[in-house]
C-alpha cells in the first residue's frame, strides 16, 4: 500500500505561481511513475504531468512550458512547479503512483488550486 498526501494549493491570480508537493509513504519501493492529475467542476479527471523513477517527464500541451513536474527520490516526493497561471488551471489536483508493471497504487486527496483575480 501507498499512501500519497497532497499540499501546496490555495488561491491565487493569473499570471501568478504555485508549487504542489505530494508525499509518499508506505510501501515506496515499488513506485516507479509518479504524476499528477486534475480535475475541473463538470469536467473528466485528465493528466497533468508525469515523471518516472529516471526522471523522464511528459506533459499535457495545455501545461507545456508554464509548469515542471520534478521529484526527490530521497524524500518520496514529487513536485509540480506551476508559473503562468491561468483561470482554465482552476482544479482539483491530485497526486498519483504507479508500480513498474503499470499497476495504480494509489491516489492523493486532492488539493484545489484557484486561479482568479
Amino acid at each position: 500500500q501507498v499512501q500519497l498526501v497532497e499540499s501546496g494549493g490555495g488561491l491565487v491570480q493569473p499570471g501568478g505561481s504555485l508549487r504542489l508537493s505530494c508525499a509518499a509513504s508506505g510501501d515506496i519501493f515499488s513506485i516507479n511513475d509518479m504524476g499528477w492529475y486534475r480535475q475541473a467542476p463538470g469536467k473528466q479527471r485528465e493528466l497533468v504531468a508525469r515523471i518516472t523513477s529516471y526522471g523522464t517527464t511528459n506533459y499535457a500541451d495545455s501545461v507545456k512550458g508554464r509548469f515542471t513536474i520534478s521529484r526527490d527520490n530521497a524524500k518520496s516526493t514529487v513536485y509540480l512547479q506551476m508559473n503562468s497561471l491561468k483561470p482554465e488551471d482552476t482544479a482539483v489536483y491530485y497526486c498519483n503512483a504507479e508500480s513498474f508493471i503499470g499497476r495504480q497504487l494509489g491516489w492523493g486527496q486532492g488539493t484545489q488550486v484557484t486561479v482568479s483575480s
